[in-house]
C-alpha cells in the first residue's frame, strides 16, 4: 500500500513555513494520540504517520529530497521512520512537552519574576496638593550576602539533585501520556544543599529594611498608586524582581474640600454684607485672594476662581477653587438694631406687600428668639 503524501497528512501546502508545519503536527498529534483514542488501531497508525510526516518536513535536507523524489528519495538514505510511541516522544519532546506539560523537565526550573509588594503611605492634604518627596522604609527579602543567594555555606555550593538529575521534575509514563511532577527530593529546585548557609539557613534570602525615596506628584488623590519598578521581592532562579506599589492615603483638610481637581471653600457672610456687597479674603494653596461678593448675594451662591485648584496629574492644567457663600442671620440684636430692622421691614412692605413683610418678620422674630 502506497504511503500518503506527507503534506496531505499534516494538511499543509507544499510551500508551508516551518511554523505552519509545526502547528499542523501539534494539532494532528493531539487529535490522534492513542490515549485519546483507546483501542483504535487506525488512530494509532495516523499518529505514527503524522510523526513521520513532521520528521521529514521539519528537516530541510529530508524535505528537499522528498519534494524532488517523493518517498523513494528517503528510502536510500537510511530513513525508516519510528518504531514505537516512545521513539516519537523522545524525538519530539518539545512538542509533547508543550501539549502535555512535561517538556520543562529537561530544561530545569524556569526563571520566575519576584512577587510584587504593597506599601500604604499616609500623607497630608498639602503634600498631595503640592507634591513632595518622602523617604519610606520597606522590609523585603534580598539575596543573602554570605552565600550570594545560593543557600549553601561559604566554601560549598548546591549539588545537583540525583533523584531528578537537576531538572526539578520527575516524569512518569502512563500509557502514551507522560506526566511531570515536582521532584520530592529537591522540591522542584533541581539542587540540594548539603551544608546550609548559617546566615539564611539555606533559604538563600534574608529580610532587609530598605530606604526608598518616593516622589509624590502634585494633585494625587486618595487611593492613588505609585509604582516603583524592581523594588519588590527578588526573582527566583535568576528571574527579574517584582515591583513595589505605594498606595496613598490622603488626610482631610480643615480649609478645603475636594471635588476631583477642584477645591471647595465655604465662607460665612452676614446678612447686611450680603445685601450691601463686600470684599472677602479667600485662602488658596498659595497666597490669599480677594473675592468681591456682589450686592444681594444669596446663601448657597458659589463663586469660581479659575486655576486655583489642584493640578491634573501627568497632564497640564489646574482645577478651580469654588467659594461657597453661607449668609448668616444676626443674633443678640440691641434695641436700636431691632428698631432699624423693623423700620426696614416697613419700607419693604410698601415695595413687596404684606406677604414679604410677614416672611421678613418671621426671619427677624426667629433671630430674636421670639
Amino acid at each position: 500500500m502506497a504511503k500518503a503524501d506527507y503534506y496531505e497528512v499534516l494538511g499543509v501546502e507544499r510551500g508551508a513555513s516551518d511554523d505552519e508545519v509545526k502547528r499542523a503536527y501539534r494539532k494532528k498529534a493531539f487529535e490522534f494520540h492513542p490515549d485519546r483514542n483507546p483501542d483504535d488501531p487506525e488512530a494509532e497508525a495516523r499518529f505514527k504517520e503524522a510523526a513521520e510526516a513532521y520528521d521529514v518536513l521539519r528537516d530541510p535536507d529530508k524535505r528537499a529530497r522528498y519534494d524532488r523524489f517523493g518517498h523513494e528519495g528517503l528510502g536510500g538514505n537510511g530513513y525508516h521512520g519510528f518504531s514505537n510511541a516512545d521513539d516519537i516522544f523522545s524525538s519530539f519532546s518539545d512538542i509533547f512537552g508543550d501539549l502535555f506539560g512535561f517538556g520543562a523537565a529537561s530544561r530545569g526550573p524556569r526563571p520566575t519574576q519576584g512577587s510584587d509588594l504593597r506599601y500604604n503611605l499616609r500623607i497630608s492634604f498639602r503634600q498631595a496638593a503640592k507634591g513632595d518627596s518622602v523617604t519610606i522604609k520597606v522590609p523585603r527579602n534580598v539575596p543573602c550576602h554570605e552565600c550570594n543567594g545560593s543557600g549553601a555555606a561559604p566554601g560549598t555550593r548546591p549539588e545537583t539533585c540525583r533523584h531528578c538529575g537537576g531538572s526539578g521534575q520527575i516524569v512518569q509514563s502512563q500509557g502514551f501520556f507522560r506526566v511531570a511532577a515536582p521532584c520530592p527530593s529537591c522540591r522542584g529546585k533541581g539542587q540540594v544543599i548539603a551544608e546550609p548557609c548559617p546566615e539564611c539557613r539555606g533559604a538563600g534570602i534574608v529580610q532587609q529594611v530598605r530606604e526608598l525615596a518616593v516622589n509624590i506628584p502634585a494633585g494625587v488623590d486618595n487611593g492613588s498608586r505609585l509604582r516603583l519598578r524592581g523594588e519588590g521581592e527578588p526573582g527566583i532562579h535568576g528571574g527579574p524582581p517584582g515591583d513595589l506599589y505605594v498606595v496613598l492615603y490622603v488626610e482631610e483638610d480643615k480649609t478645603f474640600r475636594r471635588q476631583g481637581q477642584d477645591l471647595v471653600h465655604t465662607i460665612q457672610v452676614d446678612m447686611v454684607s450680603a445685601a450691601l456687597g463686600t470684599s472677602v479674603e479667600i485662602p488658596t494653596l498659595d497666597e490669599p485672594e480677594k473675592l468681591t461678593v456682589p450686592k444681594g448675594t444669596q446663601s448657597g451662591a458659589v463663586f469660581r476662581l479659575r486655576g486655583l485648584g489642584l493640578p491634573f496629574v501627568n497632564r497640564g492644567g489646574m482645577g478651580d477653587l469654588l467659594v461657597e457663600v453661607v449668609v448668616t442671620t444676626p443674633t443678640g440684636l440691641s434695641r436700636r438694631q431691632e428698631e432699624l430692622l423693623r423700620e426696614f421691614a416697613e419700607i419693604e412692605e410698601g415695595k413687596v406687600g404684606k406677604k414679604m413683610k410677614n416672611l421678613f418678620k418671621k426671619a427677624v422674630d426667629k433671630a430674636m428668639g421670639g
